[in-house]
């Protein structure tokens, strides 16, 4: 057998084992249930929960209805606008003259202390917030009425941040369906992995700060340090020796149509962050997904007395049957041509990473940002390691 053969039966092996333990470790993670128990309900602190509005999302309406419909003793609601012409405006007013009785405020104004729009839109609101509990959350988060329950449910005494990623849901057309796989059994689930390895990180969708957390790191502003305020949130969460956890059940967010381009500029802006924030996280991303595994087997096929072609095919189908029964299993959004779009998106992902890697903009919400050139960053572990060494010491002495 000669090396390349060798070499590719190897990889194909190796990332088909890599693939099953990653989807058994998540789908294990994703069915354990831990809500907060109704006669501890009481017990759980007074929240205040900061949703930044730019715009009307698809879906808008349940979403942000969403807010008004949570099953929780003591919640103060703040929506910030950057802009008081913006059309959003409006449909929240709305809203609010429908729940006076939930008292919540509109605060609207557009002080800038970074490039991000979206931290500067939240500001307003991390200063007004009267509790010492504050949850960030996107406006295209659709809130299940257990929301703030789910999230302390995930909190620990080693907790400095619980997060949750979006879930594609309620799809409309090829590309939105396209969207759902990269967000639910692709993204999430490795987010899912790292989390059950200690090394879970944030996403801006959903946050739960402790106050007194993020002011020790010098406060809302602290997140400005990098482009996107969860990796921001991330570094600061770790350097302080604390970790990052997740929800057991993520939140979902309905996608309604996409475009082609939109599905493309949004997966290029979180690749491009991931590769300026994480760079050595970012790496191992070249070599994800099936298609690199299957193109392996159809070159050590033939040394083995397989039918290159009808070994690929079945591969394809193990490998991309295994992500819809995680999807089955999680409860999302699955359809019968689920397998088609996993492959695509396994198809586009090389491309993807290279964009990633030649390009430092992108555009978000019509603003026109900019990230740092890659670079490796090795410290990024010196966090995690420092811990580990200590908790090593510890059972030594």
């Amino acid at each position: 057998m000669t090396a390349p053969i060798l070499a590719a039966a190897t990889f194909c092996i190796t990332t088909i084992a890599i693939h099953i333990a990653s989807v058994v470790i998540a789908a294990l993670r994703l069915r354990r249930r831990t809500p907060g128990e109704p006669a501890s309900r009481q017990n759980l602190p007074a929240v205040s929960l900061v949703r930044p509005l730019c715009g009307i999302d698809s879906h808008a309406a349940d979403t942000l209805s969403s807010t008004f419909a949570l099953d929780y003793p003591r919640c103060e609601i703040l929506f910030c606008v950057a802009s008081a012409k913006d059309p959003v405006v409006a449909v929240i007013e709305a809203m609010m003259a429908e729940h006076v009785g939930a008292g919540a405020k509109l605060l609207i104004g557009d002080e800038r202390v970074s490039p991000n729009p979206k931290l500067n839109n939240v500001l307003k609101g991390w200063r007004a917030a009267s509790h010492d509990w504050i949850v960030l959350a996107d406006a295209n988060v659709l809130m299940p009425h257990d929301y703030i329950e789910r999230l302390f449910a995930g909190w620990r005494e080693d907790t400095g941040l619980v997060a949750s990623p979006p879930i594609g849901a309620q799809p409309q057309g090829f590309w939105a369906e396209l969207e759902c796989a990269f967000l639910n059994t692709y993204q999430a689930r490795w987010q899912y992995i790292a989390d059950a390895f200690g090394l879970g990180f944030a996403q801006g969708k959903t946050m739960l700060w402790r106050r007194a957390d993020l002011e020790r790191a010098g406060g809302i502003e602290a997140l400005a340090k990098e482009v996107a305020e969860d990796a921001a949130s991330t570094k600061i969460v770790r350097g302080a020796g604390l970790k990052v956890r997740l929800v057991d059940r993520p939140f979902a967010q309905p996608l309604g149509y996409r475009s082609a381009a939109e599905v493309w500029n949004r997966q290029l802006r979180w690749a491009r962050l991931r590769r300026a924030s994480f760079f050595v996280y970012f790496l191992p991303e070249a070599l994800s997904g099936g298609v690199l595994p299957m193109l392996a087997l159809a070159i050590a096929a033939p040394a083995f007395a397989l039918p290159p072609a009808l070994s690929v095919v079945f591969l394809g189908l193990f490998w991309y049957g295994a992500e819809t029964l995680l999807a089955v299993t999680a409860g999302w959004h699955v359809s019968a041509r689920y397998p088609l779009h996993c492959l695509a998106r396994d198809l586009l992902l090389p491309v993807l990473f290279v964009s990633a890697l030649r390009g430092d903009n992108f555009v978000w919400r019509g603003n026109e940002m900019q990230v740092e050139r890659a670079r490796p960053r090795l410290t990024e572990f010196a966090p995690v390691a420092r811990r580990r060494l200590r908790s090593l010491r510890e059972r030594m002495s």
